[in-house]
């Protein structure tokens, strides 16, 4: 197995400060926005939120069920953990692998009270007899719980508290229609625009107790892939640098510096990255298939496909085609290679038309 300790690993568990957790999950729990007046971005979100919140509240009703999509880190997390605290209710949180046969969500289920809040993270991982099972349990609040096996077995009707089901998922092409269509309420979070982040890492600086150029706070944000929980890393890192250097403020030196040792270039590319379009460099002007770019770069297909291929899709830098990737002229100089001195073919990427 490759090594997975990269600057933009997507898998940050979701430990309260002052559980079992390391120090630095603990500091990651600390930053995140408590409320909708501390979070930033995604006003369209937000704003329809606080619509359903409000409707929900003047009928006395659970809120419906909410589906998040978007890449990792973007705070699908943050969102719910401030809708339960908005409801009122306690929030119940787990994932869809832990959730490996039907009996193991019936002990969550009937743990819920009146509309609490049921968390569930990567949501498209969930096995089918445990989506299947969640249906009648989202729409008319019952679970039917299977006594014995065989001749003696005998169907339990279970009715459930009023809940709200909230759902995170990377992947929202691999849930199941009928699933999907269960959910009222369906939120895409986008990457955050550098402003968006400039203010995350400023806000995330005072928490800290760290004193931040506006310079040093604009570097940070432009080279996080428009990810809080990537900038936040940066921020922690770029502070270790500082109190080490004995630095009164961050400034954009220092925070230039502490990029350049994580490998962070201007493009917010990691060695990874770069290693990924050179495998495409290579293999040009021919497509080349995930399969191919995980084992040249020893990487699972899914991290690539999560956390480091939408990033260099919107820079631009890659083609997604129905043969494979393909890598652009912009890729080649994100790099350092010259487009003109890539392999081509006419009518290819690089080749005459």
């Amino acid at each position: 197995m490759a090594d997975r300790d990269h600057v933009f690993d997507p898998e940050a568990l979701d430990e309260e400060p002052g559980t079992t957790a390391a120090p630095e999950r603990e500091i990651e729990v600390s930053l995140r926005p408590r409320s909708f007046g501390e979070f930033v971005g995604q006003p369209r979100v937000l704003d329809n939120l606080g619509v359903a919140l409000q409707a929900a509240r003047a009928r006395s009703e659970p809120l419906d069920h909410v589906l998040f999509s978007g890449p990792p880190g973007l705070g699908k997390t943050s969102l719910a953990r401030i809708l339960a605290k908005e409801l009122g209710s306690t929030l119940h949180s787990t994932s869809g692998p832990a959730l490996e046969r039907p009996r193991d969500l019936v002990g969550i289920l009937t743990q819920l009270k009146r509309h609490d809040v049921l968390f569930i993270d990567e949501v498209h991982r969930v096995p089918a007899p445990v989506e299947e099972f969640l249906y009648t349990a989202m729409e008319d609040f019952t679970v039917d719980f299977t006594l014995d096996t065989g001749p003696h077995a005998r169907v339990l009707p279970l009715s459930l508290q009023p809940f709200t089901l909230i759902g995170a998922t990377t992947r929202e092409g691999l849930l199941s229609a009928p699933f999907r269509g269960r959910f009222g309420i369906a939120e895409r979070l986008e990457p955050y625009p550098v402003a968006d982040l400039e203010k995350i890492v400023v806000r995330s600086a005072s928490i800290l107790n760290v004193e931040i150029d506006a310079s040093a706070a604009h570097l940070i944000a432009s080279r996080s892939r428009g990810t809080p929980r990537i900038a936040n890393r940066f921020l922690r890192r770029v502070r270790d640098l500082a109190q080490v250097l004995r630095a009164a403020r961050v400034d954009a030196r220092i925070a230039g510096d502490s990029l350049a040792r994580m490998g962070v270039d201007p493009n917010g590319l990691e060695e990874l990255d770069r290693r990924i379009l050179r495998v495409l460099v290579q293999n040009a002007p021919a497509a080349v298939g995930i399969k191919t770019i995980a084992a040249a770069v020893g990487e699972a297909e899914d991290t690539i496909e999560e956390v480091f291929e939408p990033h260099l899709l919107r820079c631009g830098f890659v083609q997604k085609t129905s043969r494979g990737r393909m890598v652009t002229r912009e890729g080649c100089l994100a790099i350092g290679v010259d487009p003109t001195t890539v392999r081509s073919e006419p009518g290819t990427l690089f080749g005459a038309t």
